[in-house]
């Protein structure tokens, strides 16, 4: 079992290739996707610990994150453009808080139709690049901490520690839309999975140093 530091811009698949070409082993496998955007940590399994990566994904996970009010994406996100612009003007500080505050608990969340979350055998971002919205089921999830780090409107720096399954750029569109101007997701991190933490993971430049070095004779 590997603890990674998920660099901007790679697929949680980017970083499953590049440990199997390092490590050589075929049977390589991660413990909950982070999107491309995102960065932070991820387990990665190998070999015969591929069997215990369902005892991972069930871990709650904590982030840090960044939402921009005032806009609306169709991914939820930065990953594509905006399609809709709404004023901010009378949203307060003391507003954006009251409204996060809601979102404690146990809830239902709809799965973002740009998510790797499958229907009829086909990923939902497959469907979003037709421009095809599919039907999707509310899932269980339960916002554990919801805090607001830093506000200066339209940005908004915050930390939410969850359960297993939680889109946190569904939770900023969520925001965004009790707010009432929108809002989308700038940045993401995921800090913690269960009792493992980011600062103990290895990024994948070290990861590669580590297996040159096993190389040299």
């Amino acid at each position: 079992m590997l603890l990674v530091d998920k660099p901007k811009g790679w697929t949680s698949f980017d970083v499953v290739n590049r440990i199997r070409h390092l490590s050589h082993v075929r049977r390589v496998g991660h413990a909950g996707t982070l999107d491309p955007m995102a960065t932070g940590l991820l387990i990665v399994c190998t070999g015969k610990k591929t069997k215990e990566i369902d005892q991972f994904m069930g871990l709650d996970k904590e982030y840090e994150a960044e939402m921009a009010l005032g806009g609306r994406t169709e991914s939820y996100d930065a990953e594509t453009p905006v399609v809709e612009e709404r004023s901010t003007v009378g949203i307060t500080e003391a507003r954006v808080r009251e409204v996060m505050g809601r979102f404690l608990g146990k809830q239902q969340q709809i799965p973002p139709m740009w998510s790797a979350v499958k229907v009829k055998g086909r990923p939902l971002y497959r469907y979003a690049r037709r421009g095809v919205e599919v039907e999707r089921k509310a899932r269980d999830v339960e916002i554990l901490s919801l805090r607001a780090e830093r506000i200066a409107i339209p940005l908004v720096a915050f930390s939410v520690a969850c359960t297993k399954g939680t889109y946190i750029r569904t939770l900023a569109h969520d925001i965004g839309e009790e707010l009432g101007c929108g809002a989308y997701l700038t940045a993401l991190r995921r800090t913690r999975i269960g009792p493992y933490r980011v600062e103990e993971a290895a990024t994948i430049e070290e990861l590669a140093a580590c297996a040159r070095k096993e190389k040299t004779p």
